[in-house]
């Protein structure tokens, strides 16, 4: 299998009983809290199905996802149906793998068990920060040794753990997001979101912006953090599966953003902030850059925003290998034979 697809279940807001400052799960999930009622194991049956017609099942890891509100915070009723639901569509290899996500806080032992009989194979915990007066001013003040026992506990069953970080929250800094990845990095967690805090319309958040109380990372500002905790990421060996929230028809340009650093393309832009600083850190004034076609996101990304700096402060010839399959960039001093990899 050399493809993975996603097919997302999306859980309204009336899972969580509480209200995070940067919250609007409606906004987020495209769906309004009645829509609850809606989400049945039915329907994550027909969902299923609907998306096999789509995809080449031989060739493709299959994943059914729990989005949305806190998961194990819902009606265990409800819970136990969508699981159910997925569990048997695992069981007849209509998928491979079933993935939630949901809060630190509402991960325990008798939870666990829980999710165990159905074979979850995913838990993704919502940490955004490890800074308390972070937490507290986001209406999140769970203790932080919450986040170590369950991220303990979804090890200990053997479910791969995700963690998710949010940068630029209210009292948030680049210092406080860098610290905050390096404590959770401390727990081993398998794979990582990185997201850049947004002002949604009909949030606390909005309010406070609205006050001149918050004022969110510009889009530089959040690159660079990103950047930074993506390369430490990688050399973790931690996957980062998303940098970025997902552009949809809420959470885009003209949608539901008030403020913030939103960009449609803000991992591309982290890729070529890193690969900016990598080629700048070159002694040599000119260089050559040997690149595969299907990398020139990382360098060309932004109109060019961080390959201009590069042509700014040095003397760059570019070479595109087109259909080069390889995830490889090479550059060298301009002229000569020796190479190293970035």
């Amino acid at each position: 299998m050399n493809r993975h697809r996603i097919i997302p279940i999306f859980i309204p807001h009336v899972g969580c009983p509480h209200d995070c400052i940067f919250c609007n799960q409606a906004k987020i999930t495209g769906q309004l809290r009645e829509d609850y009622n809606k989400i049945t194991g039915k329907f994550v049956e027909e969902t299923i199905d609907a998306y096999l017609e789509t995809i080449d099942r031989d060739q493709t890891t299959v994943e059914v996802s729990f989005f949305g509100g806190t998961f194990t915070a819902i009606e265990l009723r409800k819970q136990q149906e969508l699981l159910e639901a997925a569990h048997q569509a695992k069981l007849c290899g209509k998928v491979d793998k079933i993935r939630l996500s949901t809060r630190p806080d509402y991960i325990d032992l008798a939870t666990m068990k829980h999710l165990s009989r159905y074979t979850v194979d995913v838990v993704e915990l919502g940490i955004q920060s490890m800074d308390e007066e972070v937490l507290l001013a986001s209406n999140r003040a769970y203790p932080k040794k919450s986040v170590k026992l369950a991220s303990e506990l979804v090890k200990k069953f053997g479910m791969s753990l995700g963690h998710q970080l949010m940068l630029g929250l209210p009292s948030d800094s680049k210092e406080k997001d860098l610290k905050s990845l390096e404590e959770v990095l401390l727990l081993k967690p398998d794979m990582m979101r990185i997201y850049p805090a947004l002002v949604l319309k009909d949030t606390e958040m909005a309010e406070l912006y609205k006050e001149g109380l918050y004022v969110p990372y510009t889009l530089e500002e959040a690159v660079e953090t990103a950047a930074l905790m993506m390369k430490r990421c990688r050399e973790e060996n931690v996957l980062v599966i998303r940098a970025g929230l997902q552009t949809t028809e809420e959470i885009n340009e003209g949608g539901e953003i008030l403020a913030g650093p939103f960009h449609p393309a803000f991992r591309e832009l982290c890729e070529s902030y890193l690969l900016m600083k990598r080629i700048l850190e070159k002694p040599e004034e000119s260089l050559e850059i040997t690149i595969g076609e299907r990398d020139l996101s990382k360098l060309y990304a932004g109109k060019k925003k961080y390959f201009r700096e590069v042509q700014e402060k040095k003397k760059v010839k570019v070479t595109i290998v087109p259909d080069k399959v390889e995830d490889i960039i090479e550059i060298r001093p301009l002229g000569k034979g020796c190479s190293t990899c970035i």
